[in-house]
């Protein structure tokens, strides 16, 4: 185990906390309303097939600035919620939020989930919303999260499907890289794109010890900004980073290139992007029993 500013993480997270506790959590905290909107269309299939009952205990994984938890702590009144997450910027908003809301159901943590102590039996349904793809060891994470599920406990995740079926992934990196190559890490590698591939989602969680899984395909237009100006300053605090190695001419068409997608794609529900998400539910798995998947 590593522990680095207080919080335990295995050592194959050590960079996902160096980033989400820094700059780039930092950033999200400060733009949570942007990032919330931006999957909002995403939020009420992904809690129905969470299939919540009013005293339900819930662990949101990657929960962000707690959007999610926040959702289910309202559903769930007699239940109780616990969000984990890397970034204690992103947590400080979450709470911050759940105060104002009058929320006394819903507890934030910074924890990483591959490792964590949560307790055998400790919650009876989890749910995480494009948060649970960043674990250096998904099928640790996974394990450890089944462990802390009840018998039969419920699992209901949110993940981008491949860069190609998003067009929101392709107008930035169409844009802000220029014609140079795409940066693409090794299909399963931690990164937001770690669950494209169904088969790959179902090798993991049934190693993990997961049965009756099921993925099913999504696809919903994306908000990126309510008008084109919004759009590209927060786009640029995103991918801003893919301008590096550009000339300041390069940079200025680059960023006038995607300012022109942007026109594209606005509307008056903001600029708008297609995007395409699996919905993936399983249950942990009885070791006596067998159990079917599904796709």
């Amino acid at each position: 185990m590593v522990i680095t500013s207080a919080v335990e993480v295995h050592p194959s997270n050590t960079e996902q906390l160096r980033a989400w506790d820094g700059e780039e959590g930092a950033f999200w905290a400060a733009h949570a309303g942007y990032f919330d909107r931006a999957v909002a269309r995403y939020q009420p299939p992904l809690l129905e097939a969470a299939e919540l009952s009013p005293g339900d205990r819930v662990l949101d994984i990657g929960c962000g600035t707690g959007g999610t938890a926040r959702d289910v702590a309202r559903r769930v009144p007699a239940g109780s919620v616990v969000g984990v997450d890397l970034s204690s910027a992103m947590l400080d908003a979450a709470r911050r939020a759940a105060t104002r809301e009058g929320l006394t159901n819903v507890l934030f943590l910074q924890a990483d989930a591959q490792v964590h102590r949560f307790g055998a039996g400790s919650f009876d349904v989890a749910v995480s919303r494009t948060g649970c793809t960043f674990f250096g060891d998904p099928v640790a994470a996974f394990a450890n999260i089944g462990a802390a599920l009840a018998p039969a406990g419920r699992l209901a995740l949110l993940v981008w499907q491949a860069p190609s079926r998003n067009e929101w992934f392709q107008q930035i990196v169409g844009a802000f890289l220029a014609g140079r190559p795409v940066p693409v890490p090794p299909p399963g590698s931690p990164g937001p794109f770690a669950f494209a591939e169904p088969d790959h989602v179902r090798t993991v969680l049934r190693a993990a010890g997961f049965g009756e899984i099921r993925v099913r395909p999504l696809t919903e237009p994306e908000e990126f900004g309510r008008d084109v100006d919004d759009a590209v300053a927060f786009v640029l605090g995103v991918a801003g980073w893919m301008l590096e190695g550009l000339d300041e001419d390069g940079r200025a068409h680059a960023v006038e290139t995607f300012r022109r997608a942007a026109e594209a794609h606005a509307t008056e529900d903001g600029v708008v992007f297609g995007s395409a998400t699996w919905l993936i539910t399983a249950r942990r798995a009885d070791p006596g029993a067998s159990s079917a998947d599904g796709s």
